[in-house]
């Protein structure tokens, strides 16, 4: 297997690649020598004309090449052994996380070919969307992916492309947060964050977040719900937790919140027998408010509230002896 690429001085380098003799071939000495020849310029890695750009591209074509041997039964050279022969190859370009391939796709005189490695009507290779939906879910625009693609990987796409390949997920998206719930949770933890979320314009928007423990005492995401721009409300709550209800919870034993007014209503107006426990966080960060910031830095507040905490916890815990 060969591959030939071109250099800044205009002259040509071939890249032959051998089978492994029985002593054994310094594959390390052989991939330490490219990275030199890429160091000092003289071969690109990415890119039109890069090393992995070719060396890709010849991989692709010999495994094509060996699926229509497969497909046949007899290899190129060989005498044929059915009807069905061989009809030529039709130019395909691919893209790529390390840029735009050009290939050929063997055909076939029946037409019943149906490659695997390049499937047909198939542009873009595995791994290129994962890359675009990374950048996108970093909060980068369509017009930065574009742009970071066409500087990294020499590779030309649209935006539309890239709302094509975003919008793959939205799929997925819609049965994660409809999938069906555990009737019974011990714990559930719910929580909103504020990110700043751009539609139009960029604002401070609250995610809610419900996490629940089940029985076995693995964590689950319940669900992300995006609110609208002013904060926190118990009725965005109250909407939330339905939903998880109409997904299958019945009962809840702890909701754990924090100490939003009109919060601790709508937890038991959806599960009537839940306690709703106060997260202590929350907690120790209220009660801080009325402690001079002097003192946060030293033991004494925040030892002071651990132990009314572990006497609280002790108090509820107690049975009808005190034990």
């Amino acid at each position: 297997m060969s591959a030939r690429t071109d250099r800044d001085d205009g002259r040509s380098v071939e890249l032959v690649a051998v089978d492994a003799p029985s002593s054994g071939l310094d594959l390390a000495a052989v991939a330490d020598a490219l990275v030199v020849e890429a160091r000092t310029g003289r071969v690109a890695l990415t890119g039109e004309g890069g090393l992995l750009t070719r060396l890709t591209q010849q991989v692709l074509q010999q495994a094509l090449e060996a699926e229509m041997a497969a497909h046949l039964g007899y290899d190129r050279g060989e005498p044929p052994t059915g009807a069905n022969l061989r009809n030529g190859s039709t130019p395909k370009r691919v893209k790529t996380e390390i840029g735009d391939l050009e290939i050929r796709v063997p055909r076939d005189r029946q037409g019943t070919f149906e490659p695997v490695i390049v499937p047909k009507h198939q542009r873009r290779l595995s791994g290129f969307d994962e890359a675009v939906i990374s950048l996108y879910a970093k909060g980068m625009t369509t017009g930065d992916i574009a742009a970071h693609l066409a500087e990294v990987y020499d590779t030309e796409i649209s935006r539309s492309l890239v709302s094509t390949v975003t919008d793959k997920i939205l799929t997925e998206l819609k049965a994660w947060q409809s999938r069906p719930l555990d009737p019974v949770y011990p714990v559930i933890l719910i929580d909103a964050l504020v990110l700043k979320v751009r539609s139009g314009t960029v604002a401070n928007r609250p995610v809610y977040v419900a996490v629940g423990i089940g029985v076995d005492g693995t964590r689950d995401v319940l669900g992300l719900w995006l609110g609208p721009s002013g904060g926190e409300g118990a009725k965005q709550w109250m909407s939330m937790l339905t939903e998880l209800r109409n997904r299958g919870i019945l009962d809840v034993c702890i909701v754990c919140c924090d100490g939003l007014k009109g919060l601790p209503e709508a937890i038991t107006a959806i599960w009537p027998l839940a306690t709703v426990q106060t997260c202590v966080v929350h907690l120790v960060r209220n009660s801080l408010r009325y402690v001079s910031k002097k003192y946060w830095g030293r033991p004494g507040p925040q030892g002071d509230l651990r132990a009314c905490q572990m006497v609280c916890v002790r108090t509820r815990g107690s049975g009808p002896d005190g034990d």
